[in-house]
């Protein structure tokens, strides 16, 4: 049980970088050439990266621990709370067959446990 909720915190962590990317890159108003040193040194992208240095340790742990075809195939559950998260922290309009796609990403995740 501890190795997922490992892959549980990875995949929080995973997301949580992915936000921040976004709300970095939305603040310089995308990449351009005459952004990329702001881009560099900017705050969130800084922790986003960090955030996916911690996970990457995090999932080395659950890579030792576990079957890659059990816990592999979990990792999918981050495209739907990227989703969740987008709605909340973005206010993105998700049609409903993205939702119905959600609903399969978390069964099959589900079905992976099994």
């Amino acid at each position: 049980m501890a190795v997922y909720g490992l892959v549980l915190i990875n995949i929080v962590l995973l997301v949580t970088g992915q936000v921040l990317w976004k709300i970095g890159l939305q603040n310089l108003g995308g990449i351009r050439l005459d952004n990329l040193g702001a881009l560099i040194l900017s705050p969130y992208i800084i922790i986003g990266m960090a955030l996916y240095v911690v996970a990457t340790g995090i999932w080395f742990v659950v890579l030792s621990k576990a079957q890659l075809s059990a816990v592999y195939p979990l990792q999918s559950t981050a495209y739907a709370l990227g989703v969740v998260a987008a709605v909340i922290i973005f206010k993105e309009q998700i049609s409903v067959i993205r939702w119905v796609g959600v609903g399969v990403i978390i069964f099959g995740a589900f079905l992976v446990t099994k």
